[in-house]
């Protein structure tokens, strides 16, 4: 059991979504860190549970249309406990970028359960709460 592998895969997770610079964000590879049929869930006032696809379509045209630039999420404090082929991950993370040409800056929290396949650690699901 390695935390390592668990924070490897977070770390990519955040990853995908960086379009700092002349990188392209790659939101499609949220599609090889999660299990086919994976739930995602918006919490908050606006709750909205997404499969896979869901989440990743409109996410990525946000990323590359030109409206969400210099953008970019990362943890900043992590709780993880594994038990066997099993984990599950809390954390805060704080996001920045401009968006329609206005600079913005956020945090939240995500919640990420992990499960052990033979291709090494998956995301089964994640949720997160974006504070006000």
């Amino acid at each position: 059991m390695s935390k390592a592998e668990i924070d490897a895969v977070t770390a990519e997770f955040f990853g995908a979504f960086d379009n700092r610079g002349d990188k392209t964000a790659d939101v499609a590879r949220i599609r090889r860190l999660m299990l086919p049929g994976g739930v995602i869930v918006k919490a908050g006032s606006e709750l909205t549970v997404y499969t896979v696809d869901e989440f990743i379509e409109p996410r990525q045209r946000l990323l590359t249309d030109g409206r969400l630039v210099e953008f970019s999420e990362w943890e900043t404090s992590e709780r993880t406990e594994m038990a066997g082929d099993i984990a599950s991950r809390f954390g805060e993370y704080h996001k920045s970028g401009v968006l329609d040409g206005e600079p913005f800056e956020g945090s939240g929290t995500k919640t990420i359960q992990f499960v052990r396949t033979s291709e090494g650690w998956r995301i089964a699901a994640f949720a997160w709460y974006d504070e006000l």
